[in-house]
């Protein structure tokens, strides 16, 4: 990693955690339910923080990689197989790549951002098997999302050293990604279920550690006694992160259909975590105004998984990531059109007639 890669990664990591601890600390000095208000707030924050490194990327792509002339770009293009023809000329070249890559940015961030809401249906659940009271929520999301931004950035460069040696493992991404789409299709609104007491997660803590029965405020450990204890809130927030390794099975393969470069999938990841947790209170009481999202993430996944075992011959045949994006803006547009359009019938509770 050169100086001017350190430069952008490091200004970039401080930017976010930054704001994540203002976004916790100044704003939210005591635990507190999230307002829908206050979750639009903070969505447009971390979308409008996104588009901004869209535009970095857009007129100052380069610095990413430490680009100086067009020997260095050749190699980049071929070693992360960027999707776009060159011309030769230096200046020319160099406006593609940067449009590439910010094209590439905004696709990635757009599939993590949409497969994060998948991960706000077992959130959901999860805090209602653990019996979390709504004011903790954002201090175990606030957690969870800095443990999520360390398992991503394993994930993603053990991916990207996999890729580099061993191009098989596209394939293998594929076929997971086409795996879990027809799996969220047939699985169409089927509630999922968690019962805290036989979790796996909760059965391997309570072996090697003690865990109080209940939960007391928003303390993680607590002390009787002699003796320390987990407290539920925090059980919850390692099951949170369990389940988080398992959405990153499905996510960071996604991403990486879309581009071979680790730095934009890293990119395109941390800014939909970082968006997780205000988008989780703002679509906690809608979320069933869409009940035809899930199947079109299901939908999604399928193209993405297609995408990435046809990458060679889709890309002989003219197929670019702008055509990606305008495939998975169509997708999500069709599946929230269609659950407006054609809303799900209400439950008659009105019982049998006497």
């Amino acid at each position: 990693m050169g100086s001017s890669e350190m430069m952008v990664f490091g200004v970039f990591l401080l930017v976010v955690l930054a704001l994540l601890f203002v976004d916790l600390g100044i704003f939210t000095r005591r635990s507190h339910k999230v307002g829908f208000r206050e979750a639009i707030i903070w969505t447009a924050v971390w979308v409008s923080m996104a588009m901004g490194f869209y535009f970095f990327l857009m007129e100052k792509g380069e610095m990413l990689h430490a680009v100086k002339n067009s020997a260095q770009l050749s190699y980049l293009i071929n070693e992360y197989g960027h999707s776009f023809l060159t011309s030769g000329i230096w200046a020319e070249d160099l406006i593609a790549y940067r449009e590439n890559l910010g094209l590439e940015f905004l696709t990635g961030y757009l599939i993590e951002y949409a497969l994060s809401i998948d991960n706000i249906f077992v959130m959901i659940v999860i805090f209602s098997a653990f019996n979390v009271r709504e004011k903790y929520y954002k201090t175990i999301l606030f957690w969870g999302v800095l443990g999520a931004i360390v398992m991503r950035f394993l994930f993603i460069f053990i991916g990207a050293s996999l890729l580099e040696h061993f191009h098989w493992v596209m394939y293998a991404f594929g076929g997971i990604l086409l795996y879990t789409g027809i799996k969220m299709i047939f699985a169409g609104d089927e509630e999922d279920e968690i019962d805290a007491n036989n979790h796996p997660v909760v059965k391997y803590l309570s072996k090697v550690v003690r865990i109080f029965p209940r939960n007391v405020g928003s303390h993680f450990i607590i002390k009787k006694g002699n003796k320390r204890y987990l407290t539920p809130l925090l059980v919850a927030l390692v099951v949170i992160e369990f389940s988080d390794v398992v959405f990153a099975f499905d996510s960071v393969p996604a991403i990486f259909s879309v581009t071979e470069d680790p730095y934009i999938v890293f990119f395109s990841n941390v800014f939909a975590i970082m968006g997780l947790r205000s988008l989780f209170f703002l679509l906690t009481n809608i979320m069933h105004l869409f009940h035809y999202l899930k199947f079109g993430l299901g939908i999604l996944m399928l193209f993405i998984g297609l995408k990435m075992m046809f990458h060679s011959w889709m890309l002989g045949h003219g197929f670019t990531t702008e055509h990606s994006l305008y495939i998975i803006l169509g997708i999500l547009a069709l599946s929230i059109l269609s659950s407006i359009i054609f809303p799900e019938p209400k439950e008659d509770d009105s019982g049998p007639e006497q």
